[in-house]
């Protein structure tokens, strides 16, 4: 029987796993280290992302969702986000694109303690949906997503 809180949680130990640094790594994510906890980390991106006037849909506690399905997890936490007036027109240059819109904050505390936020890196989704056309979206994305990031994690 296929469980959606265990699969979730395989698949982030997965993604933490692997090494991470300040920057766009080579799975086209970026990734920052945080001051702040998980649950300061995103109540932070949520307030800028809001003051912005972003709409932020959800909010997961994949820790949680492993502790109902009798499993233990470190704090992991993902953000579901997005502007129509930017995505919008992205997934009008590349339809497929969509699948990766709403944008999504993943934030989660490793084995030492240390908190890190990860997000798809705009370039990565140029690359990955052969995105043209669109580049001045794209920038105004990379832009305010790093804003965000930064806000969020205290850098």
């Amino acid at each position: 029987m296929f469980r959606w809180p265990v699969f979730t949680a395989a698949l982030l130990l997965v993604l933490v796993a692997a090494p991470v640094g300040a920057a766009s790594d080579s799975k086209g994510l970026v990734v920052l280290k945080s001051q702040h906890s998980v649950a300061e980390t995103l109540d932070r991106l949520e307030q800028a992302l809001e003051e912005k006037g972003m709409t932020v849909f959800t909010r997961i506690d994949h820790a949680a969702g492993a502790e109902k399905a009798g499993l233990e997890m470190q704090p992991t936490q993902v953000l579901v986000f997005g502007n129509p007036k930017i995505g919008t027109p992205i997934m009008q240059c590349a339809p497929a694109a969509a699948v990766d819109f709403p944008q999504k904050a993943l934030v989660w505390e490793d084995a030492e303690g240390q908190v890190r936020l990860a997000y798809n890196a705009p370039s990565y989704l140029v690359q990955r949906h052969k995105i043209k056309g669109c580049e001045a979206e794209v920038q105004k994305m990379t832009k305010a997503l790093d804003n965000f990031a930064r806000a969020a994690t205290g850098d």
